[in-house]
């Protein structure tokens, strides 16, 4: 399972994103920042992948700009080997664009609620 936070940047929620798709979560962080003006993205190894990506669709549709990337490494205990291990991880602040709400036309949302239909 990857490991993707989502969450206000000025606030302590986090939304897990689990095992869905690039696109459920792109849509899920686009439905999220409806309601909050940023969001930080953050992932631990493998899913440094996904986050990226994700960021880069919604800049490159013009949905949001980059605010802040950061990363560092951070240590996991190994439960199998049951020793400290050195993982990746990014962390990017996205805030929303100008054109935001101009962007976010009933066609880029209903995928979504089709998703939100099928849970």
């Amino acid at each position: 399972m990857e490991a993707i936070a989502v969450s206000a940047a000025t606030a302590t929620a986090t939304i897990e994103l689990g095992n869905s798709s690039v696109s459920q979560k792109k849509n899920r962080i686009q439905k999220y920042l409806q309601q909050h003006n940023e969001v930080e993205l953050s992932a631990l190894g493998l899913a440094i992948t996904t986050v990226v990506t994700i960021a880069e669709i919604l800049k490159n549709n013009g949905l949001v700009i980059q605010k802040n990337v950061s990363t560092s490494t951070v240590g996991m205990k190994d439960e199998t080997k049951g020793r400290l291990v050195r993982k990746a991880k990014i962390e990017i602040v996205l805030g929303k664009s100008e054109n935001f709400d101009d962007l976010m036309t009933p066609a880029m949302a209903a995928p979504e609620v089709a998703a939100d239909k099928e849970e």
